[in-house]
């Protein structure tokens, strides 16, 4: 049995290619989201734990919130105090230290040559360069910062942006611009400008007082003596210094912590691309279980003849097996090899794209080849193991005299009613889940979406008969050739169904995430523009708060008619802590278009609004009066005058700054509104830019500029989903070619039949390529309306959250995809058309 099963595996070469093909996509995804995610997260770690290189103790202010992230030393939650020159002093003196260095740094914007911000602005950083060389960033051009007017730029901004040595660089921190000259250009390791972005040093006392850390320090970083251990210098400095004030933390386990950090940060990029695969190897399903079901059905006489021989059930099912396995073995092995080419591409994209990545070798793990091993063999062996059981129960009499050809009417009829369960109950969980709350609904609807999707699937030979009858006017246009086409697809509807049921499921998953995206496009540009009438929001480009500075400038700029901060300050209300929201009462009524459900949209004084759904929380309404306790501890008591309906852009409770001012210590905006004369307009945008100084930490927007930054987020969002999909599509057309390969093998002596009774090469040509299209167009219809559905339902959960929601159907798009669908039935055709009319018509009659 097992060489007949190698046998029949070798002599049916052809046929077995499409299903390795498809097999093969579907490893090779795995393996290549393996090896790429593998290869980045190891080069990162790399580059990361470099800079770790010259750190064997960190020292940091005690009572800091999570572990210390060395591109952002500025922005850290929960410091009680910075570190003093004298704790330097202190760390530098300790027995087995060989040097300390200060660590001074934080957000710092520049400007291109272009004037634009250089890379992201979370990740434009700035630091302190210590002393007359500091081993951490080796030059590579220049010399050391001096003074406040000069400044030293990373090797890679230098390389993207076009500064040398003696240029005079733009720059922003937190505050006014600045013009210091480039002298010089190192090298780093920092994650961040790997990852894309800038870092900038100033001499460490320009650093202190540019970051607001005058004489202080955000971290001591201590090096170890040679023959003092991480251990042996950290239990020294916990000694030296003053108990509580400060922690100690090993070199070593600062780079664990951050090898853990980015292994985490990367396991969400590496389940989203297996998603992907997953749905590949999904849709390869159906085409394996379709090409063993044809290949056991064209062998159902030699199959029968083993058994009439002797051969047992368990040993025809062990040989289709066995074929299986091997085909199994082929497509990982092949597709494990181009899965490494993908992980390789995947990186060189990130770097065509402007990411750049640190240099390493590509990582191939045992456990990726285990996976790309074990997922090939065992999708193909459990989609081959039902064609191989069904194979082995037809007694050999009937399978010799053809009897068990057609289905019986009790197995359509109970396949029937499990499809239809599934679906109802599918349906009926989606609608369940449409009505919950936020993510409450989400995994209903994810199980949902399961059921139906095998409902439909179960029901798609029972759904094919209709649908594709409804296409018969159209094929009538096509003569013979077009009723022929109609009549073979519905002649197997089980194949036909695995077969459109491939290209079903992506189609589904384009279409529903296209309805989502363009409805959650347009439900933000609606929030945008019915809560907005301000002509600019003006905000920083890394989502800090602007210095109150910026108000002022802008109070003062010719052509500005109005303005108000948004103003967050924290507050305790009735036990609890609520945001307060800091506007101009004047101006805020002007700036804003947010409809009031009580009272009235007036804020002065102790008069504040308050959103709907902060109002239910406490039982307010228009007059109530409550008691709030400011960041100082000073108490006030404040009445609602009106109750507006919130949106996730504006929200909260608003009172005037002048009331909110005088209890803040360090009032900062997180964004300002304008109103200019005439509207918003380019001699506008640029007179605000220019007040501002041209500053590149500062980002100016009006309606059209959120909009399309909304736009951009959601376009590139889907190109990717297109991109990762297109491989279940290109699985899909394997899937029809394979298709309608064997079914004209199988109908070889009916074509010879047709083209010897009159019907000439094109017309066996135009009745394949027809049948391919009806099939296609078939899986389209289905994968188009389930996609649909989809997205409406997803969108209802998302209504329950945003009150501007609301389904929009991208008909254009929807007309492309069913054109997609066209012409994969069309491309798919190809070969399987030319091959039929090209059979000789004698040799097919006379064939068995």
């Amino acid at each position: 049995m097992l060489r007949t099963a190698l046998r029949n595996v070798f002599a049916h070469k052809a046929r077995l290619l499409m299903t390795v093909l498809a097999v093969m996509l579907g490893v090779a995804f795995v393996s290549g989201t393996l090896v790429f995610t593998n290869t980045i997260s190891r080069a990162y770690q790399k580059s990361s734990a470099k800079g770790f290189d010259r750190v064997d103790v960190a020292v940091r202010p005690a009572h800091q919130e999570g572990p210390a992230h060395r591109e952002g030393r500025g922005h850290r939650a929960g410091r009680t105090a910075d570190l003093t020159q004298a704790d330097l002093d202190r760390s530098a003196r300790v027995p087995g230290a060989a040097s300390a260095v200060g660590v001074v740094g934080g957000f710092t914007a520049l400007a291109g040559k272009d004037g634009k911000l250089v890379g992201n602005g979370f990740q434009s950083q700035g630091g302190n360069y210590s002393g007359a060389r500091d081993p951490r960033y080796p030059l590579v051009s220049g010399t050391a910062p001096h003074g406040a007017g000069e400044v030293a730029v990373d090797s890679e901004t230098a390389r993207r942006t076009g500064y040398r040595v003696g240029d005079t660089i733009r720059l922003s921190v937190d505050g006014p611009v600045l013009t210091p000259r480039i002298t010089g250009v190192f090298t780093t390791d920092d994650g961040n400008v790997a990852a894309g972005g800038s870092l900038a040093l100033f001499d460490t006392p320009t650093a202190q007082r540019l970051f607001g850390r005058p004489g202080a320090y955000d971290e001591i970083d201590v090096t170890a003596r040679p023959g003092t251990g991480q251990t042996a210098l950290k239990a020294q400095l916990d000694r030296a210094l003053p108990h509580g004030s400060t922690e100690t933390t090993t070199g070593r386990q600062l780079a664990d912590d951050q090898a853990r950090t980015i292994a985490s940060s990367m396991s969400g990029l590496r389940q989203s691309l297996l998603v992907f695969a997953g749905i590949a190897l999904f849709v390869g399903t159906f085409i394996i279980a379709n090409t063993f079901t044809m290949l056991v059905a064209q062998r159902t006489r030699e199959l029968a003849l083993l058994r009439a021989v002797g051969a047992s059930r368990r040993q025809v099912t062990r040989s289709v097996l066995v074929e299986a396995f091997v085909v199994g073995v082929a497509a990982a092995v092949t597709g494990l090899v181009a899965g490494i080419g993908i992980g390789a591409g995947l990186r060189s994209l990130m770097g065509s794209m402007g990411a750049t990545v640190p240099d390493g070798p590509l990582v191939v793990t045992p456990g990726t080849v285990l996976a790309a091993l074990a997922v090939g063999v065992l999708v193909t062996m459990l989609a081959a193991w039902l064609p191989g059981r069904r194979a082995a129960r037809i007694p050999p009499v009937a399978a010799m005299s053809s009897v068990h050809a057609q289905a019986s009417t009790r197995s359509l009829v109970l396949r029937n009613t499990l499809g239809a369960l599934f679906a109802a109950a599918g349906v009926a969980v989606v609608l369940a889940a449409t009505t919950m709350n936020g993510t409450d609904g989400q995994a209903p609807m994810g199980l949902g979406a399961v059921l139906l999707i095998i409902g439909v699937f179960v029901l798609t030979p029972l759904l094919s008969r209709p649908l594709i009858a409804a296409a018969a006017p159209l094929l009538r246009g096509f003569g013979v050739a077009g009723r022929l086409a109609r009549q073979n697809a519905v002649r197997n509807p089980r194949r036909t169904a695995a077969t459109a049921s491939a290209l079903m499921i992506g189609l589904t998953l384009i279409t529903g995430m296209t309805v989502m995206a363009g409805s959650l496009q347009q439900s933000i540009d609606r929030m945008a523009s019915s809560a907005i009438r301000a002509d600019y929001v003006v905000s920083m480009a890394n989502g800090n708060p602007l210095s109150p500075e910026v108000e002022r400038t802008l109070r003062g700029t010719p052509g500005v008619t109005a303005l108000s901060p948004l103003r967050n300050a924290p507050a305790r209300i009735g036990g609890g802590t609520e945001y307060l929201t800091g506007v101009d009462g004047r101006a805020i009524g002007s700036l804003t278009d947010l409809a009031v459900d009580e009272g009235s949209f007036t804020v002065g004084g102790t008069r504040v609004v308050v959103d709907s759904g902060t109002a239910a929380s406490h039982r307010w309404k228009a007059g109530s009066g409550f008691t709030v306790v400011y960041e100082d501890g000073r108490t006030q008591r404040l009445t609602v005058a009106g109750v507006y309906r919130g949106n996730d852009m504006m929200r909260g409770i608003m009172l005037d700054t002048a009331v909110l001012a005088p209890h803040q210590k360090d009032p900062a905006d997180m964004q300002v509104m304008v109103k200019t004369a005439g509207g918003p307009s380019a001699a506008a945008k640029d007179r605000l830019a220019k007040a501002l100084g041209l500053n590149p930490a500062v980002k100016i927007q009006d309606k059209q500029d959120i909009s399309d930054g909304i736009a951009r987020m959601f376009t590139l969002m889907l190109n990717m989903l297109y991109g990762l999909l297109a491989m279940a599509v290109v699985v899909a057309v394997l899937g029809v070619i394979n298709t309608l390969a064997m079914s004209v093998f199988e109908r070889s002596q009916e074509i010879g039949m047709l083209r010897a009774i009159g019907l000439d090469r094109r017309g066996v040509k135009r009745m394949v390529r027809l049948e391919s299209l009806v099939i296609s167009l078939f899986g389209g219809v289905l994968g188009i309306g389930l996609g649909v559905f989809f997205g409406w339902a997803a969108g209802e959960l998302l209504g329950t959250r945003m009150a501007t929601y609301e389904l929009v159907l991208p008909w254009g798009r929807m007309a492309l995809f069913l054109l997609l669908a066209a012409g994969v039935g069309i491309l798919a055709a190809l070969w399987p058309a030319r091959r039929a009319a090209r059979l000789n018509m004698l040799a097919a009659i006379t064939s068995e």
